[in-house]
């Protein structure tokens, strides 16, 4: 082996070194080492061209080479310990926490401000006596629509208005509930189960209750569900349904309740409802609710809020009581109306958007 080849050699460990010197991220290293060390690389090239030699050139050359070989591999093993040190020292540097900075407070979730007026609506009705009564949302034809009067041609039973879901039949589908009225009658109907297990007292002959009976005094919140959609509309809302039935429940009593609501709930003594006459099947006389606007651009206009009335006698009926001794009025209104009202909120869609810009205005 010649002294010319020994140079060679320290001379492509040199290159190696600097070459693995200049590479500043992992994968470039990887394409130097590939120059020297790869399959077509200088020790690679250099090992095949010692086949032509003799046995005892090849002893030491070889032995050269592998001295080689295993400076310009520890060269490498070295430069990419190198790599890595520098990587990790920019993430700790990057992560670096400073203790003597105020800690980061978690930041607190509040409640939807449809949420807040329920819970308002909620307290403002149980201070009046009333419950809150609960029920399901996949209800059935009789609860949603029969019980309520609601004619079989009505245009609100139709696939246009109603959310029609699988079980039930023909004769009795199940739907998605289009109002909170059907938990009125739910509850009326175990009112006056209970009642009457409670006393031992039996019904008529006709089947309905004529008795003694503490007076049904019930609100009905929850979410609803129809087909429609915009500014003011969403397939899924809130509605919150009351029902006051006794022996001498009168107009005036409604008028009262509401009016004494919306003073309460707007925070205002001034402010003006009127009730205009309208029709719902199950209410006779009924009454849109609407308020008027006392200030602003809006000032002495009329907004409808509510649709009120005295329950009609074939409701009464369906709740196992007596219509010829049982009487009251029923109510429904939209929450989310109410929320927009109190909030300056102009489209209703962004209550239901997930929105936290949104969302943390009400926390």
């Amino acid at each position: 082996m010649t002294k010319e080849f020994m140079n060679d050699l320290n001379v492509l460990v040199d290159s190696a070194e600097v070459a693995f010197a200049q590479a500043d991220t992992p994968a470039s290293l990887e394409n130097a080492k590939a120059l020297f060390l790869g399959k077509t690389g200088r020790i690679t090239e250099l090992m095949k061209g010692m086949a032509a030699l003799s046995v005892e050139e090849k002893k030491s050359r070889g032995a050269s080479i592998n001295l080689a070989k295993q400076s310009i591999e520890a060269a490498l093993t070295k430069r990419r310990q190198a790599l890595a040190d520098a990587e990790l020292m920019l993430q700790l540097q990057a992560e670096a926490l400073d203790v003597t900075m105020p800690g980061r407070q978690r930041g607190i979730g509040g409640l939807h401000p449809v949420s807040i007026t329920l819970e308002r609506i909620e307290a403002i009705f149980g201070s009046m006596g009333f419950e809150v009564a609960q029920g399901p949302e996949i209800e059935t034809d009789w609860f949603n629509f029969t019980a309520l009067n609601t004619p079989e041609d009505h245009p609100a039973r139709s696939m246009h208005d109603t959310f029609y879901v699988e079980g039930g039949s023909a004769t009795a589908p199940n739907l998605l509930r289009t109002h909170t009225s059907p938990m009125q009658i739910r509850h009326a109907v175990q009112h006056v189960k209970r009642h009457r297990l409670a006393t031992g007292v039996e019904s008529e002959a006709n089947g309905l209750f004529s008795g003694d009976m503490p007076e049904i005094r019930v609100i009905a919140p929850g979410r609803t569900y129809r087909v429609d959609s915009d500014a003011t509309h969403s397939p899924m809302f809130h509605q919150c349904e009351g029902l006051w039935v006794g022996e001498n429940v009168s107009f005036k009593d409604l008028k009262f309740i509401f009016t004494d609501f919306c003073r309460t709930f707007f925070e205002s003594d001034d402010l003006v409802l009127r009730f205009r006459p309208s029709f719902f099947p199950f209410t006779e006389p009924s009454a849109e609710i609407d308020i008027q606007f006392q200030s602003g651009p809006l000032a002495g206009r009329w907004l409808e809020v509510a649709g009120s009335g005295q329950v009609h006698p074939n409701v009464i009926r369906n709740m196992g009581l007596d219509p010829e001794k049982f009487i009251g009025f029923a109510f429904g209104m939209g929450p989310d109306r109410l929320t927009m009202l109190r909030y300056g909120v102009n489209d209703l869609r962004l209550f239901f958007d997930g929105d936290i810009r949104f969302l943390s205005q009400f926390q």
